[in-house]
């Protein structure tokens, strides 16, 4: 008889924060597979369980994925886990999910606490709808496309950060999306535990030099609503690109960010600015 691979939800910095479920299923599967088996080990040891692991992660997923699933076929009961916060999210075991509907193994959820539901709710910003977005690309170009093609969405939308990629990415919001209401959570359910409610702008100005530390989310305001019939001159796009040149911001900075927020190519107002 086939066992059940259980998808298992662990703390994101407090270990309090473990479920009493979330543990007894940790004790009472034959293994566990964990994203990296040094940090799982800390968790175990805290709860004084000791249990066999096998690796899962990025670079050895699909090996160990079917690896996984033939012990789990055998009879086994697995538990995946990553080193915070759920599984599946932002994460490599959504492909050992995916592996495991298409052979038919069962899978259960066991709830856990989650770094971007957690930012959400504290961040003051609307909870209605809402994206996440995880991870910006290192690559200009697909990071250039990603950003563009959310200059429009009107849901709240939650990003992942590592602390020295931050300050390019609060210029590339305020570039992209211009004055938005913004969080930045760090060190969530940690010692250092930080909710910083600004804006793009602010965030930009004030906090592009490398001082946030920590693990980051970003919870940044959707697009407005326009007033129906509402539209923008080109003369009100140069006109916004100048005051934020007063603000400090670069002429082809300030040009992208009326462009961003005007509907005109930046290009056009680029241009009549340096005249």
């Amino acid at each position: 008889m086939s066992g059940i691979l259980y998808v298992t939800g662990t703390p994101i910095g407090n270990l309090s924060d473990l479920s009493p479920r979330a543990a007894k299923t940790l004790e009472e599967v034959d293994f566990i597979a964990a994203e990296d088996t040094r940090v799982t080990l800390k968790l175990l040891n805290h709860l004084g369980i000791k249990k066999p692991m096998v690796s899962y992660f990025e670079h050895n997923k699909r090996e160990r994925g079917e690896m996984i699933c033939a012990r789990i076929e055998q009879g086994e009961n697995c538990a995946i886990v990553t080193d915070a916060g759920m599984p599946c999210i932002s994460d490599p075991g959504e492909d050992l999910i995916r592996l495991c509907a298409e052979r038919g193994i069962k899978t259960v959820v066991i709830p856990g606490p989650s770094a971007v539901i957690a930012a959400l709710a504290v961040s003051g910003l609307s909870t209605g709808r809402f994206t996440f977005e995880g991870f910006l690309s290192v690559n200009k170009k697909s990071r250039a496309e990603h950003l563009d093609s959310l200059k429009n969405e009107r849901r709240t939308m939650i990003f992942y950060e590592a602390p020295h990629k931050l300050p390019a990415t609060l210029n590339d919001f305020y570039s992209v999306f211009g004055d938005r209401k913004l969080t930045i959570a760090r060190e969530l359910t940690k010692l250092h535990e930080e909710v910083i409610r600004t804006t793009t702008a602010r965030a930009a100005e004030e906090l592009s030099d490398g001082s946030v530390r920590g693990e980051i989310v970003l919870v940044l305001e959707g697009c407005s609503q326009e007033p129906e019939g509402e539209s923008f001159t080109l003369s009100d796009a140069v006109a916004l690109a100048k005051e934020l040149q007063r603000g400090g911001m670069k002429a082809t900075e300030a040009a992208k960010s009326a462009a961003a927020q005007t509907g005109f190519k930046k290009n056009e107002i680029y241009k009549e600015l340096i005249i």
